[in-house]
């Protein structure tokens, strides 16, 4: 593999891992908006039969995203903290830049009026599970039921549906769920106890590989079986994941003022500009 395309792959991996942490984001969108969606789900389906270029494919994305995890992670959660509504707003306009191009590409294996309800479902979908109330906080503490160790690889799997699946966010899902904030925290416990935050986030990390494998397998067979359809379902996760950033609690509970609405306008007509100009740029040099 060239340097310069392990460090593209290295860039998008980053891109998808940034995306993972925040509220009303998915990896998988990331994904998609990068054209990198079918390769990821083609090479993760394909690990054991074709492990060596499958290996070689995901090795810098995953090493890219468990970067912009590890780099982003105190910087975003204190910019969703102090700043929310600008940094949605700067992911959004991102999203909103890149919507052309997808539904070019999408186009291409053409349409039918049936297609409009395989676009319109996922994007409700995506939009109804934002008027979800959380369930309340899980414990994870060390005084936490022994079936809670259990629900954990339950919890990985549910969540693992966002990397596959383009428009679904997993930190929504666990906000919903209870889990989003309590995992954050055990995160940052990892210094102060350290046998424990490792053991929930082991059983959490193996309930997410069995889920992202047994969804991308599924993935696989709908894009090769039934590529339209599929197609403009994406479609619709991707779309309805644009108003669903505007109805996280990040961004509706955030303060409004003159400053933070100038600040997201800036950012959002940013994202939108820096979204097209990357796809332009793809589209010119053949990135792929």
């Amino acid at each position: 593999m060239k340097v310069k395309e392990f460090f593209k792959k290295f860039a998008t991996g980053a891109c998808i891992g940034v995306a993972m942490i925040i509220p009303g984001v998915s990896g998988g969108t990331i994904a998609v908006l990068f054209n990198v969606y079918d390769k990821l789900i083609g090479a993760i389906s394909d690990l054991r039969r074709d492990f060596k270029n499958s290996f070689f494919f995901l090795l810098p994305i995953v090493l890219g995203a468990l970067c912009g995890v590890a780099a982003l992670y105190f910087p975003l959660k204190y910019a969703l903290e102090y700043a929310p509504m600008p940094t949605i707003l700067l992911f959004a306009g991102l999203m909103i830049g890149s919507c052309p191009k997808l539904f070019k590409d999408t186009r291409k294996n053409g349409f039918k009026k049936l297609d409009i309800i395989a676009f319109i479902l996922p994007l409700a979908f995506v939009i109804g599970i934002c008027f979800i109330p959380s369930l309340g906080q899980a414990d994870l503490s060390a005084d936490m039921p022994v079936w809670g160790y259990f629900v954990l690889l339950l919890i990985g799997a549910v969540a693992s549906c966002a990397l596959v699946v383009p428009g679904i966010s997993g930190s929504l899902l666990l906000i919903i769920l209870g889990y989003y904030t309590p995992i954050l925290d055990i995160i940052s416990a990892l210094f102060s106890d350290f046998g424990h935050s490792v053991l929930v986030l082991a059983l959490f990390a193996l309930g997410l590989i069995v889920g992202f494998f047994s969804i991308a397998k599924l993935m696989k067979l709908l894009l090769k079986k039934f590529p339209r359809v599929t197609g403009w379902a994406i479609m619709g996760f991707v779309i309805g994941s644009i108003p669903a950033l505007c109805l996280t609690d990040e961004f509706l509970t955030a303060k409004v003022d003159g400053v933070q609405i100038a600040m997201g306008a800036i950012l959002c007509l940013a994202g939108v500009i820096a979204s097209v100009a990357l796809t332009a740029y793809a589209e010119a040099h053949k990135v792929k």
